[in-house]
């Protein structure tokens, strides 16, 4: 599966409407929320806010007032032939007083969701683990060497060394020996 780097906006016009997609990485539904809520606000006059989004096993599409199935399932569409998570797409239109039809709805509004997604940098989602190890100063060395990909992200100096570290799922064995505290599931 893969997701983005870096949120992503982009604007199409097709027969006098304006098509303003914007992609996010999200990671739980909560933030989905607050997410729609920012765009409603920012972009107060539109006259449609449709999305998909992809977390996991969890999916949902919205066609905000456009017919049926002509919007948010498209969205969705694009995401998983790109095999997408952990990803938000909204589009928000601006009705140019043109009717597209149904079949000229679902084409923007996956158009603009393929733009967008073209102008992302897009990367593969690596699972991993968050972990903490206690060391003493003499063992420094060693950890740094068996890191390799593995990102430490805090680091404590008192009268043990504390690290936490980002690890590949694949990798978690390596740290064994320094009884790892599993803090929490993440992806790197």
């Amino acid at each position: 599966m893969n997701t983005i780097s870096n949120n992503v906006k982009n604007e199409l016009i097709i027969n006098k409407s304006t098509f303003i997609s914007l992609l996010y990485r999200v990671d739980n539904v909560s933030l989905v929320k607050d997410i729609l809520d920012e765009v409603r606000q920012k972009y107060n006059d539109a006259t449609h806010y449709c999305y998909g989004y992809i977390i996991d096993s969890f999916e949902r599409a919205s066609d905000d007032g456009e017919p049926s199935g002509t919007a948010g399932n498209p969205i969705l569409n694009v995401l998983h032939k790109r095999k997408m998570d952990h990803i938000l797409c909204v589009v928000v239109r601006y009705f140019g007083g043109i009717k597209l039809g149904a079949s000229g709805l679902v084409r923007a509004y996956s158009n603009a969701c393929v733009e967008v997604l073209n102008k992302a940098k897009v990367k593969e989602i690596v699972l991993g683990k968050k972990i903490r190890i206690m060391i003493s100063y003499n063992q420094i060395d060693e950890v740094n060497y068996l890191l390799g990909d593995s990102k430490v992200v805090y680091k404590e100096f008192g009268e043990k060394v504390i690290y936490e570290i980002l690890v590949k799922k694949e990798d978690i064995n390596k740290f064994m020996q320094y009884q790892p505290q599993i803090l929490e599931d993440c992806f790197l």
